[in-house]
């Protein structure tokens, strides 16, 4: 009898494939696709550029989702997405967009999104990992209200550094203009065409940055005039990853998943006065009672920034102890690395909330070594954006 060897799933790739081929980026596995982990400069000065030029991300890996109003009032899609995260996206303006949750009935995170009001709808960032479960977790929570139409013709790409907006405005006039978490249609253009682009102004590296949504057949024309820009280098994973790390930013499924609350990781500001008790449309989310009741009464654990007092890198998965000979674990690392910017190891995790306070003294195992953290305040390195 023949044996059946079953074939490891084919890769997707983005729009900006062959763009990174030729750059010379290495290529890995990542959330079902082929992406750029670094290019030849390598992670270190990829990292340093974009704290001190710009730096450009593909990103179209990440899903683009459409939420349209059945009635036709942006205002329905907005109650609507109510009934699945603890934000307040009704009071999201047109040209706007905000952080949101999507939460279980545990009070768990099924993903973290952004949500921006386009006037007529809302459009939401979400995971790569998660975009076909956050698409049909809001057909089956909300079809009856809106249309929820997934834009896989879209590719994504991120600008970020210092130098992200003068960039940015030699193809796209309006771009230097907008304010921090502004988002919606803008022009760019490329080669002389005029291409209809969605732009938002946030980032996920602490730095000024923007969000280009663009048709993906427009992807390769877009990254190679902002490539020919001497202030622009191609940033692959690994420098994404120490940014955020650097910038205090979770990461979905290492630091927050289906097992962690907004209070938990740290996220409360996150979730405006008007979702909380007491608030106009306070609860009506899955897993309301447990978060709010966290609220009022913190949880039993806390994520925080950990700087490890040696210079030895302490990573994910390691265990967190109380003392240097305890037994018992108290808690775990979720991201950790070298920060390049500050030129040391960093790293977050969770712990019980008495051991959370900042200025406290925890130990990781390493390879069978107890390795000293001082539990510290985050960001790690300021936040840049242009408020």
């Amino acid at each position: 009898m023949a044996t059946h060897v079953s074939e490891a799933p084919t890769l997707q790739r983005t729009p900006l494939h062959a763009l990174h081929l030729a750059r010379g980026g290495r290529m890995v596995p990542f959330a079902g696709y082929e992406m750029p982990v670094q290019y030849a400069s390598g992670v270190l000065k990829e990292h340093l550029h974009v704290r001190a030029g710009a730096g450009l991300f593909d990103v179209s890996h990440m899903g683009q989702i459409a939420l349209r109003p059945r009635s036709g009032k942006v205002g329905d899609a907005a109650l609507a997405l109510e009934r699945l995260v603890p934000q307040d996206i009704v009071s999201v303006a047109p040209g706007r967009q905000r952080y949101a949750l999507l939460t279980n009935a545990a009070g768990g995170l099924l993903d973290d999104l952004m949500a921006a009001n386009f006037g007529d709808h809302l459009f939401l960032v979400v995971n790569a990992a998660c975009k076909d479960a956050d698409a049909a977790h809001l057909r089956k929570h909300l079809a009856e209200t809106c249309s929820i139409d997934v834009l896989a013709d879209r590719a994504l790409v991120a600008l970020q550094g210092p130098k992200a907006a003068s960039v940015l405005g030699k193809v796209c006039p309006e771009a230097p203009a907008m304010r921090f978490m502004e988002a919606g249609p803008r022009p760019a253009v490329i080669g002389g065409k005029t291409i209809d682009c969605f732009v938002s102004r946030s980032g996920y590296t602490g730095e000024d940055g923007f969000e280009i949504s663009i048709p993906a057949r427009h992807a390769e024309a877009l990254a190679s005039a902002l490539l020919d820009d001497p202030d622009v280098m191609p940033i692959g994973l690994g420098a994404r990853d120490s940014l955020r790390l650097e910038a205090g930013l979770c990461l979905y499924g290492h630091d927050i998943d289906t097992t962690t609350t907004p209070v938990e990781a740290a996220l409360e500001w996150s979730v405006q006065k008007s979702r909380r008790r007491g608030g106009a449309r306070a609860g009506g989310f899955p897993g309301a009672d447990v978060i709010l009741s966290q609220f009022e009464q913190g949880a039993a654990r806390r994520r925080v920034g950990l700087l490890p007092e040696g210079r030895a890198p302490v990573r994910e998965g390691a265990r967190l102890f109380a003392d240097a000979n305890s037994a018992d674990p108290i808690g775990v690392v979720t991201s950790g690395g070298f920060g390049p910017s500050l030129n040391a190891p960093v790293a977050m995790g969770y712990l019980p909330t008495p051991h959370a306070a900042v200025g406290g003294l925890v130990f990781a195992d390493v390879r069978g070594q107890r390795l000293p953290l001082r539990v510290s305040a985050m960001p790690f390195v300021p936040h840049n954006y242009r408020r």
